[in-house]
This record gives structure tokens, C-alpha cells and sequence, in this order.
């Protein structure tokens, strides 16, 4: 069975749970890169199934219709600005069309995450955004050892540093809300940097629109109500196990007459 760069392929020793591109061949490996996973890997060849090009997964918008559909005779409603940086400009591409079916207004910016403390604190300030989602690629790195060192991550402490430049710029939870971490990210320095969300609390892969998912549901709640936030986490891939966060408000305003 011939496989090349471009086709598509699940890994046997993983049980063929995860399609994968195939993003280029050397020396015999693999490289390979998660189509609805935040996720890169190489892999030998006998270890690779070849599968079809998967169709373009619509779930997570059949599963927010409802949140979609909203009350427009009497009402008039402003959702909140959403400014999302992403190191992989495909997953990012892939939010923003979610954001569009949502009706959310939001501005994307494919930036490598070692990048994004550096332009952030502009891009803040020109934007001047309700919601800020800083992702990408990571990975926990277990051979190394101490899960809490983050050393340890490829990108945790970036992640880290942009989510301490965002709380430079705004310190209240409230006036701006932060979602940041991609996959196996360190959860508990990103919430302890200020995020009000983060990946990933068992180091476990998200879904590309995990972080997404997590803005929409705030962006379309009124602002006098509370987030339950068990019933949010469990929208996303993994549940609890791949994103959590602090209780808070929706960021909606809710007008009337129209």
C-alpha cells in the first residue's frame, strides 16, 4: 500500500482513533498532523492505515443550532468581540468559519506561537477585543518527568508568557476573558497566569475547536447569567479531562425594542 504526502491515515497502535495528514515523508518516517486534533506526529509506515479524506465535520455547529437561534422579534442582541491567535493557520481557519455560522464577530491571526507574547499586547490595543483565545500545538513531553515544569511542554510557556502580557493589559476576569492552551498544555499555570480557561487539566489532545466552542457558549449567553460551567466543559472533546475554567457570566447584551 502506497502512501504520500497528502493522504489521509489512522495509526494502528493507537487503535486508528485519530485521522491524520500526512504533511510530508523522510527517511522512512512519517510526519504526520491531526485533522480534527490538535496534534503532530510521526509514525513508521506499518504502523499506518490509509482511510479516506474524511468529510468536513459539522457536528459542533449542529450541536450549538439551538444556542444559534435567537428571539429577534422583540430583541436586538450584541455579542462580544472576539480576537483569536493561532499557530496553525488551518485550525484557525476552521474557528473563524465557526465564529461566522455563530454570528460572532471575531478577527483571526495565524501568529507561531513563540510569536504571540510579542504581537499580542498591539494587537489588544488596535482590537480592544471582550474574549482573547491564544492556541496552537503543544505537547507534554512525559519522559522528561515533572508535569508542573514547564520545561517539560513545547509551547506551555508561551502560552503562558501571552496569557501574562493579556492580563498586563486588562487585569479583570470579567472585562477580558482569556482562553489559551492547545494539546496536553499546562492547565494549572495558564489558570494561575490568568486564563480563565485553559487546556489541558489531564494533559490529554483537544479538538481544533475546543477553544472555540468555549468562547461561542460565552459570547451567546446574556451577561446577567451565569455560565454552568460542568454543562459547558462537556460540549467540548474530552469534557473536564481536556478544558476547564472559572464560573462566570455570559458576555451578551441583550436590547430591546429592535
Amino acid at each position: 500500500m502506497e502512501i504520500k504526502k497528502g493522504d489521509y491515515v489512522t495509526r494502528k497502535s493507537y487503535e486508528n482513533d485519530t485521522i491524520f495528514l500526512v504533511l510530508n515523508v523522510r527517511d522512512n518516517i512519517y510526519y504526520l498532523k491531526g485533522v480534527d486534533v490538535r496534534l503532530y506526529a510521526d509514525s513508521q509506515k506499518d504502523d499506518l492505515v490509509k482511510v479516506n479524506k474524511p468529510k468536513e465535520n459539522d457536528e459542533f455547529i449542529e450541536k450549538f443550532k439551538d444556542e444559534f437561534l435567537m428571539n429577534r422579534n422583540e430583541f436586538f442582541y450584541l455579542p462580544p468581540k472576539l480576537l483569536h491567535l493561532d499557530g496553525d493557520p488551518q485550525y484557525l481557519e476552521r474557528c473563524l468559519k465557526f465564529y461566522k455560522e455563530a454570528g460572532v464577530m471575531a478577527i483571526g491571526k495565524s501568529v507561531n506561537e513563540a510569536d504571540i507574547p510579542k504581537v499580542l499586547p498591539n494587537l489588544l490595543k488596535e482590537v480592544n477585543p471582550d474574549i482573547v483565545i491564544i492556541s496552537g500545538h503543544d505537547a507534554y513531553y512525559r519522559k522528561k518527568g515533572d508535569i508542573h515544569d514547564l520545561n517539560n511542554y513545547k509551547n506551555s510557556a508561551n502560552f503562558v508568557k501571552a496569557v501574562n502580557e493579556a492580563r498586563r493589559y486588562e487585569k479583570s476576569h470579567e472585562k477580558l476573558v482569556i482562553i489559551a492552551g492547545a494539546c496536553q498544555s499546562d492547565y494549572e499555570e495558564l489558570i494561575k497566569a490568568g486564563a480563565n480557561f485553559a487546556s489541558s487539566p489531564k494533559r490529554v489532545n483537544i479538538h481544533a475547536l475546543d477553544p472555540a466552542i468555549i468562547a461561542v457558549s460565552l459570547a451567546l449567553t446574556e451577561r446577567n447569567k451565569e455560565i454552568d460551567l460542568v454543562s459547558l466543559l462537556e460540549k467540548t472533546k474530552y469534557g473536564k479531562d481536556g478544558m476547564g475554567g472559572l464560573k462566570c457570566n455570559g458576555l451578551m447584551y441583550v436590547g430591546y425594542p429592535r
